[in-house]
């Protein structure tokens, strides 16, 4: 019974989503090797550490420098063999020093009023990007960052030539490597991307095919899926999302920057420095600077934190796993008959998650769990553990006592932090069932964490080292994510123990 209820854990069925994914992503590969620009090679493909656009790149620190910017003394570009491009200090840094700071001219930005276009190419950019949905918004600044890769003397290029000529994002993963990342809402965002890029391609063929070459965008040179893909992955792993100049009505809007130099930083959750953000004096211009954050030591990279971002978004936007992530998580899709089955794994002989009581039906309206509009995932792991929701649904579903249950407000329930507040009895059943549900979700892993470490010491591939990494980080997660719960209810047994002796 657990194994055939298990099948409806993810948010999509993964045997059918990675079978109708494989087709999709071989396809976008073989058209993106097809996909050759006659005057620049616009093609990517999955690596680790990849070469510069051109062989012999303008020197990027100089650059910035002659343009009105500052680099310390001691920052300087090291290629590493693991993580490629980065900055590195070669001597002691004290807390508190400057490290880069950029003027308004260099940082390659696309901001709302680009929208509005204006004569000739930016007119013909502007209406591309209008095409492009809103959480797609790395597109927008593609488009602009192609156009300039386009343009011959380009003010970017010293800039645009350093960046990389390949991407380890799993757009450029083939069609196996997609189906061994083995998590269905991953897969999902990988062809949904993929889709976008083979769709906007065709668009863009459409909408210049008819446009003057003074007016091409792209200086006549035509856009393939291959070259979208390469803007798109040097967007989301390179941008960010800072503060606008300030407008005449005195606000600012946040807009995507591409920022030369600072983005060869590479990335930490403990960072030794950070990007702030001065208007510069006497107008409303902004400086975006990267400011030591701590004592930095020789031969020491200077690390940013990206963001506390789940291994999902790292893999899909920046072609990395994190280890240990400690905000990564599992999806997982609120269903009844899997969780009556998790509750009886858990030693519930009658659970009702599938024919819950009215009054129980009500608390489930009020999380959303139940009725019109009703958002059925759910997650395990991150900073919280156990999905609010879910832990809250546990906790009443789990319970016969009405009254107990309403004399409780909602944020006490779905709070971990709350101990038992339906008694100790209800919150280890609760956490028992939990504990099922994490077993369900690992055997839907077709391999076992001791199969990917073995592969792992294999000869094989980035991409495929990768999505190896991808789903054995999910598998260590869900396992940790067992031990403390474990330990929660030992505690809780201990307590009881205690005010029974």
């Amino acid at each position: 019974m657990v194994s055939s209820a298990a099948s409806k854990m993810w948010t999509a069925a993964v045997d059918l989503f990675v079978s109708s994914s494989s087709t999709t992503t071989t396809f976008y590969t073989s058209a993106m090797a097809a996909s050759l620009t006659p005057r620049r090679r616009l093609t990517c493909s999955a690596s680790n550490v990849a070469p510069r656009l051109v062989p012999y790149p303008p020197d990027l620190i100089g650059w910035v420098r002659r343009e009105g910017g500052f680099v310390h003394r001691a920052i300087k570009v090291r290629d590493d063999v693991t993580h490629g491009l980065g900055l590195v200090a070669s001597e002691g840094i004290p807390t508190g020093s400057e490290l880069i700071a950029l003027p308004d001219r260099l940082p390659l930005r696309w901001s709302p009023q680009d929208l509005d276009g204006g004569d000739g190419p930016e007119s013909v950019l502007a209406n591309l990007a209008r095409q492009i949905p809103e959480e797609l918004w790395g597109m927008k600044l593609g488009l602009k960052l192609l156009q300039e890769r386009a343009r011959v003397g380009s003010f970017w290029w010293p800039y645009i030539s350093n960046l990389p000529e390949t991407f380890s994002v799993p757009i450029f993963f083939s069609g196996e490597d997609i189906k061994n990342l083995q998590y269905a809402p991953i897969v999902h965002q990988v062809n949904k991307r993929c889709r976008f890029l083979l769709d906007f391609e065709r668009e863009i063929e459409n909408m210049l095919t008819d446009v003057a070459m003074e007016d091409h965008p792209f200086g006549g040179q035509e856009i393939y899926a291959s070259s979208l893909g390469w803007a798109m992955s040097a967007v989301s792993s390179r941008a960010f999302r800072l503060h606008g100049n300030i407008l005449p009505n005195g606000s600012q809007a946040d807009i995507p920057m591409m920022l030369p130099l600072i983005d060869m930083c590479n990335h930490s959750f403990h960072p030794n420095a950070r990007i702030v953000q001065e208007q510069d004096a006497g107008n409303s211009r902004m400086l975006v600077k990267v400011v030591a954050e701590t004592q930095i030591e020789q031969d020491t990279p200077i690390l940013l934190n990206y963001g506390s971002l789940n291994n999902d978004l790292f893999l899909l936007d920046y072609g990395f796993v994190v280890p240990s992530n400690p905000h990564d998580f599992i999806e997982l899709k609120y269903d009844g008959a899997l969780l009556d089955a998790a509750s009886m794994a858990a030693g519930v002989s009658s659970p009702n998650f599938s024919s819950p009581a009215q009054w129980q039906l009500q608390i489930l309206s009020q999380l959303n769990l139940q009725g019109t509009g009703a958002l059925a995932k759910v997650t395990l792991g991150g900073q919280n553990l156990i999905d609010g929701r879910l832990l809250a649904t546990l906790r009443v579903l789990l319970s016969n006592d009405v009254d107990s249950v309403q004399k409780q407000d909602l944020n006490t329930l779905m709070s971990l932090s709350s101990k038992a507040p339906l008694g100790v009895a209800t919150e280890v059943t609760a956490f028992r069932t939990m504990i099922a549900l994490c077993v369900i979700a690992l055997e839907q892993f077709p391999t076992k964490t001791i199969k990917d470490e073995s592969l792992l010491k294999e000869d094989i591939s980035i991409s495929a080292k990768l999505a190896i990494q991808f789903r054995m980080q999910k598998k260590l997660m869900i396992i940790d994510a067992m031990k403390e719960i474990t330990k929660r209810i030992k505690e809780l047994s201990k307590e009881k123990a205690a005010s029974q002796g």
